[in-house]
């Protein structure tokens, strides 16, 4: 999972939309849980933004540069699946740059 500390290289900003009580989230507030201290280790200067709302359907978003932003929707992904998202959001950092 080298792609983990290319993060900063490719975005200029992650934010993570989830609700603190609902079913919806859980799997999207576990994800926070395991994978935010490793994540901002390994990219200290990249802002990874937790933006929690009651209600909030949960979504992962990436803002490249020139204001580009990717958004996905995290309602029935697993912890693995929105790894997967997550790097897929990265190698789309990647192609914008190319």
């Amino acid at each position: 999972m080298a792609w983990r500390g290319h993060l900063s290289r490719n975005l200029k900003e992650l934010r993570i939309l989830l609700c603190q009580t609902s079913p919806a989230s859980s799997n999207v507030r576990t994800f926070v849980e395991n994978n935010y201290k490793d994540l901002k280790t390994l990219n200290p200067k990249l802002p990874i933004l937790i933006r929690e709302c009651s209600g909030v359907e949960p979504q992962l978003w990436a803002r490249y540069d020139l204001g580009v932003e990717r958004g996905i929707r995290l309602e029935g992904f697993t912890e693995t699946q929105i790894l997967k998202a997550l790097e897929d959001l990265v190698k789309v950092g990647e192609s914008l740059k190319a």
